[in-house]
């Protein structure tokens, strides 16, 4: 069986599982991820000679995770950010061997993979959340495939040779308007069987702008290993490679749904 099959088994029989489970599954499946991500991120700065602080990035995220199932008091989440930024900023003054460059990686990768990984378990646990979150990786998972699918029969513009040499333009339309189509009809089941109370326009909008920012965050994590001269940020799935290979999309997608439903439909 091809190797691409096969990791797609590994990949989503655990993914489906935690999102099915819910509640403190999910925050604790979802803090593996990060976990896992996290170290996947700072070895492909490691290419480089650029040293994060892994060890305050786990930190970090153990505790985030922690205090996210108990509250969500922006105070202490102000307190914990605060905190670790003037944390790297001083750690360099005492270690030679370190830079602040060092620093900051540490510190984007802490909002880069665990703060929007963490999102989907924020959108989990709003009202209606059990349906909600599968709004990311619906539009996700249909701009995917369109995209590879169309891309691999018909593309022949490509839309950023230098970072991703494979990715074009008839390809990103077809996962344009695939994550538009299927977010819409998966909106439409949901209003009309499970009497989700939500316009069925906001879930068009909100496959629209995945269809575009699912898009920027595959190419954006294609720049990182572009620059990083790797080609995926681990093997850890035969034949996509690692959690970051396979959540590139999903991170920009939760973001997109988390803030859509919060601040314009005000759940």
């Amino acid at each position: 069986m091809n190797k691409r099959y096969i990791g797609a088994v590994i990949y989503l029989i655990p993914t489906l599982l935690i999102i099915l489970l819910g509640g403190d599954f999910l925050r604790y499946g979802l803090l593996i991820m990060s976990l896992m991500g996290l170290n996947e991120f700072y070895n492909a700065f490691r290419k480089k000679n650029i040293n994060p602080f892994a060890i305050i990035g786990y930190a970090s995220t153990i505790i985030y995770y922690y205090y996210l199932g108990k509250s969500t008091n922006m105070v202490f989440l102000g307190f914990l950010v605060m905190s670790i930024v003037m944390i790297l900023l001083v750690l360099p003054m005492f270690y030679e061997n370190c830079t602040i460059i060092d620093s900051a990686v540490t510190l984007f990768g802490i909002f880069y993979v665990t703060a929007l990984i963490s999102l989907i378990y924020l959108i989990g646990v709003k009202e209606n959340g059990v349906y909600l979150i599968w709004v990311i990786f619906i539009s996700s998972w249909s701009c995917d495939t369109m995209a590879y699918f169309i891309g691999k029969n018909i593309g022949t513009k490509k839309i950023a040779p230098k970072i991703s040499p494979k990715k074009t333009i008839e390809g990103s339309i077809g996962g344009f308007l695939a994550s538009t189509i299927a977010t819409g009809i998966y909106g439409y089941i949901i209003i009309n069987f499970f009497n989700i109370n939500i316009n069925l326009i906001h879930f068009i909008i909100i496959g629209m702008i995945c269809g575009v920012l699912n898009q920027i965050g595959d190419l954006t994590a294609s720049s990182i290993k572009r620059n990083m001269d790797i080609k995926d940020f681990s093997n850890l799935i035969p034949g996509h490679g690692g959690i970051l290979d396979r959540f590139d999309s999903i991170i920009f997608a939760s973001a997109v749904v988390y803030y859509y439903i919060s601040i314009i439909i005000g759940m």
